[in-house]
């Protein structure tokens, strides 16, 4: 069987590479921008530094906010409405997941109107057509978005979040400007982060994985780990080291999957409005050691790669421990609660965990898993 891989088009790394997003748009001959971005990214001023490029190179716009930190089937809604009637050729999303998601959904609509109930793009649907144009430049060193087939809607109706896996959603352009990310608070640069290392860890251990995956994880283990502490004390190395680690990361893993961590947070997003990051920071240790029995000699590499010293003189137990503490470790330095208690009511856990079995991400897990079992991770974390 022939391995898949997709990537952007093109992606520029570095402070000031939103500058370029002019030069793109005018070599394509792109006339008006849609930008989707939040409303607390415009107020705060964050939009504006892509907006002052546009304007700069007067290059036309219209900016569309209807965006939720987790996107809802109505936001995808009424920014497709809000598409058709702006005349803009491309789309520019501004922001982190929520934005890049809703900006994916709208793009592969506009170009698929047949998908218009959104929920029909669940899962792999089959669409023909590739997105309207969709330049991609993320606020957040943590969901990588920016270069993943992947983008996540909410239905709030039956409080579920909806994976959506399509090849032509993937923006053509990515802008990774660590000078983007340079406004996020700690409490969002520390979650994210460790957002994006569960994006690394889940996509090295998951049953897609192969060696050129691989290589993009182990790389992304090891600056996110050296990186996450220095971004959260907003240090230009730390931004630095998060913008690029996240990025890598997302390579992978859009490739080759996920497995239950996320599955498991997901679900605790749409009931809660639980911040992904924050969901995927308590449960990685948790699962982590669920899985061990299943990754071979993965946690080693792991380890390593997270700073671990002398992992080649431990025993099999010893490393996979040493793996987990790192994760631990880290999540902790970076201020992420240590469980779920203040989070997940017990009596909400049977819904949680057949949403989390039903999850599209559960099937990647390296370890065969039940709805029970599901159930009895939640359990341990509260």
């Amino acid at each position: 069987m022939a391995n898949r891989f997709i990537l952007n088009e093109t992606s520029y790394h570095g402070a000031g590479a939103i500058r370029e997003i002019s030069a793109e748009a005018c070599a394509r001959g792109f006339k008006k921008a849609f930008v989707c971005s939040d409303p607390d990214l415009i107020k705060f001023g964050v939009t504006k530094k892509v907006l002052d490029v546009l304007e700069h190179a007067s290059l036309t716009y219209e900016i569309y906010s209807d965006i939720k930190p987790n996107p809802t089937i109505e936001n995808v809604q009424t920014g497709v409405e809000a598409f058709k009637a702006s005349g803009a050729d491309y789309i520019i999303a501004i922001g982190g997941g929520s934005s890049m998601d809703t900006a994916k959904a709208i793009g592969i609509i506009i170009a698929n109107p047949e998908f218009a109930d959104v929920r029909s793009l669940e899962g792999t649907a089959p669409t023909k057509n590739k997105s309207v144009p969709i330049f991609a430049v993320p606020t957040t060193a943590g969901t990588a978005a920016e270069v993943t087939i992947n983008y996540v809607i909410t239905d709030a109706e039956k409080e579920r979040k909806m994976v959506c896996v399509d090849p032509h959603d993937i923006p053509i352009v990515a802008f990774v400007d660590p000078e983007m990310m340079s406004s996020m608070p700690k409490g969002l640069t520390a979650a994210t982060g460790m957002d994006a290392l569960t994006h690394a860890i889940e996509g090295y251990i998951t049953r897609g994985a192969w060696e050129l995956s691989d290589m993009f994880h182990l790389k992304a283990i090891e600056i996110i780990s050296r990186s996450l502490r220095g971004a959260v004390a907003n240090t230009a190395d730390g931004r630095e080291g998060m913008a690029l680690g996240q990025y890598i990361a997302g390579m992978g893993f859009s490739n080759v999957g996920l497995g239950i961590v996320h599955s498991m947070a997901h679900p605790l997003g749409a009931l809660y409005d639980t911040p992904h990051g924050v969901a995927n920071a308590i449960i990685l240790p948790t699962v982590m050691e669920y899985n061990a029995e299943a990754t071979g000699e993965k946690y080693r590499e792991i380890a390593r790669a997270m700073g671990v010293q002398n992992v080649d003189s431990m025993s099999v137990e010893e490393y996979r421990k040493a793996a987990v503490d790192a994760v631990r470790t880290l999540s902790k330095d970076v201020g992420i609660p240590a469980d779920l208690k203040e989070i997940v009511k017990p009596e909400d856990i049977p819904f949680l965990a057949q949403s989390a079995y039903d999850d599209a991400c559960r099937p990647g897990n390296p370890k065969d898993t039940s709805v029970e079992e599901i159930a009895a991770l939640y359990q341990s974390l509260i």
